[in-house]
């Protein structure tokens, strides 16, 4: 086990450090952990140099969804100073034109007052269908809602709307990478992580079982056990 790397963890969109909940204490013993802030920034690269201006000089990184978009642009910045990436439930491809129609739609919503309707559109989309009705699991999913607000929920989805294509990127990872995937994922469903696997020379693939979009939060048992294989690694 390696004592000394520290772990950054960084969210997806309308995600606070309640996504990682179950992820801090199992990860702990590898190294010191700490959860990004990624609402105050409008652009990947500005969200990305904020991260690594706070981050160790040397760190593995773990980024779910918007976490891992963000991730790719620290890349792009700083690709010595990440020993380690695990992408979880991503995509390394740019907005479509149909999901930024979406995106802006949202966040016309959250201009004009309809933020709190946010969570009933994102809950389908982040969990299980099954999960849909575990109260403590869509207890979380709001709270992290209500938590971001709708000013750095404007900001992280124009943020995810003007995002390069990382595809490009991905042959030039070097470092030990895992990619995990819920295997019930709508949002960035296990395609677009396997695309990414196959991108990224000697990257590992994981399929989580009985799992959405949010598999930190729905199968914390079973993300652990792989975060913590590719820490040890």
């Amino acid at each position: 086990m390696e004592q000394s790397l520290p772990l950054v963890l960084v969210p997806g969109l309308t995600c606070t450090a309640r996504l990682y909940g179950p992820q801090i204490a199992a990860l702990w013993p590898f190294g010191q952990v700490a959860v990004a802030d990624h609402r105050r920034d409008a652009d990947m690269a500005a969200i990305a140099a904020r991260i690594l201006k706070d981050a160790p000089p040397r760190f593995a990184l773990v980024g779910l969804s918007m976490g891992g978009y963000i991730a790719f642009a620290m890349m792009r910045l700083a690709p010595d100073r990440i020993a380690k990436l695990a992408l979880l439930d991503t995509s390394a491809r740019a907005n479509t034109p149909e999901q930024t129609e979406g995106r802006k739609t949202q966040i016309a919503m959250a201009q004009s007052g309809r933020y709190g309707e946010i969570p009933d559109l994102a809950i389908p989309r982040y969990l299980n269908e099954k999960h849909q009705r575990d109260e403590r699991l869509t207890g979380i999913v709001r709270q992290m809602i209500s938590e971001t607000g709708p000013e750095a929920f404007v900001r992280q989805t124009n943020a995810i709307i003007t995002r390069s294509d990382s595809r490009p990127l991905l042959g030039s990872i070097r470092c030990p990478t895992l990619v995990l995937v819920g295997d019930s994922d709508i949002a960035t469903p296990p395609e677009l992580n396997q695309e990414i696997a196959a991108g990224i020379p000697g990257a590992k693939l994981t399929v989580i079982p009985d799992s959405g979009h949010l598999t930190t939060l729905e199968q914390p048992e079973a993300v652990n056990a792989a975060l913590a294989e590719w820490l040890d690694a």
